[in-house]
């Protein structure tokens, strides 16, 4: 500075924080129902440490009834919109799901629904 040739050492530090998505509740448990009758219910998808505007996906179970068809009994929507936004205050807004079940033929079912962001996180 000012033609003087001291030497002036940077340190930075930083950490990396990688998007992830929590929910509540962690589980999901539908009660039992008749053939063709619907059972439903809300999730909420609480993003975290997202800095941009991104799109959630859910990938559906396929299932095998009894019979051996390959059936898929749930659907998804997302009444406010998929998109994980940052609000002003810098914190991602959380989205709800509706998971709506519905089946014609008798089924029983653990597994798990993907959901993913654009990137695959």
């Amino acid at each position: 500075v000012n033609d003087n040739l001291s030497q002036y050492k940077i340190t930075l530090s930083g950490t990396v924080k990688s998007p992830k998505l929590n929910f509540d509740p962690a589980f999901l448990i539908l009660m039992p129902v008749p053939l063709d009758v619907e059972t439903e219910t809300d999730i909420n998808i609480i993003p975290q440490d997202y800095l941009r505007r991104s799109r959630i996906h859910v990938e559906l179970p396929e299932i095998e009834a009894e019979d051996g068809d390959k059936i898929y009994p749930f659907s998804v929507q997302f009444p406010g919109g998929q998109d994980i936004v940052l609000s002003s205050d810098g914190k991602n807004n959380q989205l709800i799901c509706h998971i709506t079940f519905r089946s014609s033929k008798p089924v029983s079912f653990l597994g798990n629904m993907c959901f993913t962001d654009e990137e695959e996180n």
